[in-house]
């Protein structure tokens, strides 16, 4: 199976690696030193049971790859538009697109209803060049980071995995496909019915600290060091169960239990990790639209307003966001 990974970053690098590890035919689209790196030096993976490093493809030019059985795109959501713009060699008759990505994705409404969400698909680009017939959401739970250029590291064990859902919610041959070859790469890997839902349980708990610990500029577990900032991420939680119920999907998060995980995670959250390297943050994906949907549906989120408001001040001042 032909696969290429558009954006072989932290989490894109990981799947990239693992699957030529299984046999996929694999290629990654990546850019700067981090390309270099892996054109000269292969794309390693670092993981609790051990490293792996993988001969592949790489180039920052998608039509040095020719057509692809499926693309899963891990960018972050400023980089979409980049992506819009130079997808399509890739791209044969029936390729699917997976996103891999955090918060509400830019294809969220379809099949359902004719809405569009300009903050993450300026001028329709991605609906009018990829499409949302190609659309597959996808969730990554586990915590990567990029050490260094050609490096990538699995900071904790693969626990859940990848979760992948066709937007219809059916169970598709080409999800099938895509699950097969992570499957045989010894990923773990589900498919979801109900992908929209898990999607806003990644998001309640990026929630529950990533604000925090942009402002505060520390680790998961910094943030829960004091009992008003555990007071603060309960509230963020419930502010986000608030906005997925009104949205149809009741999460029923185990609060105590998130925050028993926060106290332990030494990971420092990749919007944090973006801020520090001075790279498009993802402002809009995790908290802009999350916050347009809450006025849309009338819900309160005062503690989720007030933190996100300080957020986009410190990415201007940084020159990281424009909104």
């Amino acid at each position: 199976m032909r696969i290429c990974i558009y954006g072989a970053g932290s989490v894109g690098g990981y799947l990239a690696a693992s699957l030529a590890q299984g046999g996929a035919d694999v290629s990654v689209v990546a850019r700067g030193p981090h390309l270099a790196a892996i054109q000269a030096n292969g794309l390693t993976v670092e993981t609790p049971e051990g490293s792996i490093t993988a001969r592949l493809a790489a180039t920052a030019d998608p039509a040095d790859l020719g057509l692809q059985d499926a693309v899963i795109v891990t960018v972050k959501s400023p980089a979409l538009p980049a992506v819009a713009a130079s997808i399509t060699p890739l791209l044969g008759p029936d390729t699917p697109v997976a996103f891999v990505m955090n918060g509400i994705p830019w294809w969220y409404f379809h099949p359902y209803e004719d809405r569009r969400i300009p903050r993450l698909d300026p001028g329709d680009a991605l609906w009018n060049t990829i499409g949302p017939h190609r659309a597959i959401g996808g969730v990554f739970w586990p915590a990567c980071s990029v050490p260094a250029p050609g490096i990538v590291r699995l900071l904790s064990g693969a626990g859940r995995g990848t979760t992948f859902g066709e937007p219809d919610g059916s169970i598709s041959p080409r999800i099938d496909a895509i699950a097969a070859a992570f499957r045989a790469a010894s990923l773990p890997v589900t498919i979801a019915p109900n992908i929209r839902e898990l999607i806003w349980q990644k998001l309640a708990f990026n929630l529950s600290a990533g604000p925090m610990c942009i402002l505060t500029q520390s680790p998961v577990r910094a943030t829960h060091e004091e009992s008003a900032l555990i007071d603060c991420s309960r509230r963020l939680v419930a502010e986000a169960e608030a906005i997925s119920a009104a949205m149809g999907y009741a999460l029923n998060i185990d609060i105590d239990r998130v925050v028993a995980t926060n106290t332990q995670l030494a990971h420092r959250p990749s919007i944090l990790q973006d801020l520090e390297a001075g790279r498009p943050m993802e402002i809009d994906a995790l908290y802009g639209v999350p916050l347009e949907l809450a006025r849309l549906h009338g819900i309160a989120t005062p503690t989720l307003d007030l933190l996100v408001a300080m957020i986009k001040e410190k990415a201007r001042a940084a020159g990281l966001y424009n909104r």
